[in-house]
């Protein structure tokens, strides 16, 4: 992805637009709690989108299985994802989010499998899937 263009939406106007749940999640920094998306179980082809801008941001061929109660990727779609170190547990992490507005998807983690090594552990209700042959939903602005 090349050229991004940064939303700069005020957060008041992605609660009008968002559940609770996902608004708190993307703009609160929250956590879902763990094995209560549906997305946990999704095997289809397709795309893992933004919930709140619908910037693609994983491919489901990266989707695998890691047993934490939440959809997990070993890699993300290039450019999609602004990363920053989280010291809210003490320890650092690195937390990933949208980089076109903004919202936090959750933490990466070096514990993934091959062949990156890594484990993009994301909330779910922070996503949508698109599945393939579906039409992308227009970005929002």
């Amino acid at each position: 992805m090349e050229n991004i263009t940064k939303l700069t939406k005020d957060v008041s106007e992605w609660e009008k637009l968002l559940s609770t749940e996902a608004y708190t999640v993307l703009f609160e920094h929250g956590t879902e709690p763990p094995g209560t998306s549906a997305l946990n179980q999704e095997k289809r082809e397709g795309h893992f989108v933004c919930a709140a801008c619908y910037l693609p941001l994983f491919q489901s061929n990266t989707k695998y299985e890691s047993g934490t109660g939440w959809p997990s990727f070993f890699n993300c779609i290039e450019g999609a994802l602004g990363k920053k170190t989280d010291y809210k547990l003490i320890l650092p992490r690195t937390e990933y989010h949208c980089v076109r507005c903004g919202g936090h998807q959750g933490h990466v983690f070096k514990d993934g499998p091959e062949p990156t090594g890594l484990r993009y552990c994301n909330n779910g209700v922070a996503l949508r899937f698109i599945p393939l042959g579906e039409t992308f939903p227009t970005l929002r602005f």
